[in-house]
């Protein structure tokens, strides 16, 4: 079966020397080495998602997602047919274009609008399509009454829930029901010459995204600024504004961003998490009070309704918490307003985020950012230790659950830490970790102080302030500095556990280091891994997002540091 889509002179010959290579199985391969692998990767990046990109040889997957998420963006099908067949060094496999056509031609013909009559309704000019969508019973039970044959009602507390269930039945909605203003609350930034902010130009970019569509999510390294994208994108907005944050460090660095960016005084900003409950026109709130339980209830999830919100600001997207996600589902009316590093959910829920936060509006690589001198260069290198025979025998009698812990905290890392602080005398050192005894012991033979869960928030800021100004080098933290933390001046991270797999927890922790330094200086990740045990299978998947990236590892043996 041939594609039976516009047809243009030479619409589907190749390019006998193009970057790209089309499967049948839905990747795309394109050399990085080529002379017009940038356009073609500026043609492909809004309907292919980028799964790995080591050294030489890049590789896209086109998605369903990906392809609705370009649809939701205006790309056409014609358009991404066109960069398919432009950059392809072999004839196109017909079923892909295909396939691409059908699928993209999925999005939007359900639209979700406003009556004027009956409020927000599901309309298509496919009666058959809303017949098949209210037999469903993934979907019937968030419509309501059929107004016609190509009309439905839907309440609009069930907004969210429908666009979520209708993506996983194969036919996303369109939402062109619109935003509510909320109160207004003028934002102005501050000038630079007043030493504020000046925008880089993927920072204007993102805000003038997000500002087009009204909801959506903006995914940027660490360290390239998305705090200050998301304050932009108050100013823009100037509306009352709640924003989603990991943690009260987070918090309280958000509230320093906000004074330092804009003309807003301490006074207009409060701070809702577990040690204080202050809701102001902007208010900052912790993802951890939210999911706070009482009995069966989350009490502190009417912070969302205790305002008339012009925007909700969600950062770190890809962490947003369940009970979170089911009140987003509530809020449809609202502009909504994502960030993250890395859409990657370890809960596969990467759907969700597309239907109630919103489509991806605006992403850049992370080695395009460096290239440009937005944030560091990076060397990542694998240390590789041993068991002795007697912590082998341990390992093999362990039940399964037990084998990583003693696999990752195994005593030989710590000479081995020891070994690579020494190598940065004069570099801002942070060695990360899961297992708190093991961090104590690493304190201990460093003499550096630690931050974990434990550890007080002022006590946190007290030791956060210390190493960026340079009183101390060397800091041992636990997870909780995975997230929103900022520390410019960390040029060297040693990770020593982590949380099994996980490929976000890699993408916050490189980000850590990726600040770019006054001086030029390289960043340096390490990832000490014990040799023939899980740690090291689960080390090979934390990896695949640095390779994703276009991160290469260096393997070296711990022998070698002698």
């Amino acid at each position: 079966m041939d594609y039976t889509g516009p047809a243009r002179p030479g619409y589907l010959w190749p390019m006998p020397d193009g970057p790209l290579i089309v499967q049948s199985d839905r990747t795309l391969l394109l050399e990085v080495d080529h002379p017009q692998a940038d356009a073609c990767r500026n043609d492909i990046a809004p309907f292919a998602e980028l799964e790995r990109s080591p050294e030489h040889v890049h590789t896209y997957r086109i998605s369903p997602l990906a392809l609705w998420n370009a649809r939701s963006a205006g790309f056409t099908v014609d358009m991404a047919v066109q960069a398919l067949s432009r950059w392809s060094r072999y004839p196109v496999p017909p079923a892909i274009l295909i396939e691409v056509a059908e699928v993209m031609a999925r999005f939007g013909r359900l639209v979700l609008d406003l009556d004027p009559r009956h409020g927000l309704v599901l309309h298509t000019e496919e009666p058959a399509i809303l017949e098949e969508v209210c037999r469903s019973k993934a979907t019937s039970a968030h419509l309501g009454q059929r107004i016609d044959a190509n009309t439905c009602i839907v309440h609009a507390n069930e907004r969210g829930r429908l666009k979520q269930a209708l993506l996983k039945v194969g036919w996303p909605a369109e939402d062109r029901a619109g935003h509510v203003d909320g109160s207004p609350y003028f934002i102005s930034m501050t000038s630079p010459v007043d030493g504020g902010v000046t925008l880089r130009d993927y920072q204007h970019r993102s805000v003038d995204a997000f500002r087009a569509a009204g909801d959506g999510v903006i995914v940027l390294p660490c360290g390239a600024g998305k705090t200050i994208v998301g304050i932009a994108s108050m100013a823009a907005v100037s509306a009352q504004t709640l924003i989603l944050v990991t943690n009260t460090v987070s918090a309280r660095q958000w509230r320093r961003d906000i004074l330092a960016a804009t003309e807003l005084t301490d006074d207009e900003i409060g701070e809702y998490s577990g040690s204080m409950k202050m809701v102001k026109p902007i208010t900052i709130a912790t993802y951890q009070i939210l999911i706070t339980k009482r009995g069966q209830l989350f009490p502190h999830l009417d912070v969302f309704s205790a305002q008339d919100w012009g925007l909700i600001i969600y950062d770190e997207v890809h962490l947003l918490p369940a009970p979170v996600f089911r009140f987003t589902a509530d809020i449809q009316s609202r502009r909504r307003l994502g960030l993250t590093a890395t859409l990657i959910r370890e809960d596969g829920k990467e759907g969700d985020v597309f239907s109630l936060i919103g489509p991806k509006r605006y992403d850049v690589p992370w080695r395009d950012l460096e290239g440009q001198g937005w944030i560091a260069p990076a060397s990542c290198t694998e240390v590789r230790v041993n068991l002795t025979p007697e912590q082998q025998m341990e390992y093999a009698v362990a039940e399964p659950e037990e084998r990583y812990r003693i696999a990752a905290s195994t005593p030989g890392k710590l000479w081995v830490i020891e070994k690579l602080v020494a190598r940065h005398p004069d570099d801002q050192v942070l060695v990360i970790g899961q297992f708190l005894d093991q961090l104590d012991a690493v304190a201990d033979r460093l003499k550096a102080p630690i931050i974990t869960g434990k550890t007080p928030v002022k006590e946190r800021e007290r030791l956060y302030e210390a190493f960026r100004t340079k009183e101390i080098h060397t800091l041992v933290v636990s997870k909780v500095a995975n997230f929103s933390i900022d520390l410019p001046e960390a040029s060297v991270a040693i990770q020593i556990s982590g949380t099994f797999g996980s490929r976000q927890e890699e993408a916050q922790r490189l980000g850590r280091i990726l600040r770019p330094k006054k001086d030029g200086r390289q960043a340096h990740f390490y990832t000490v891994v014990t040799r023939d045990t899980v740690d090291g299978t689960f080390a090979a998947n934390r990896q695949r997002f640095l390779a994703e990236q276009g991160y290469a590892y260096t393997i070296i043996d711990a022998a070698s540091l002698s």
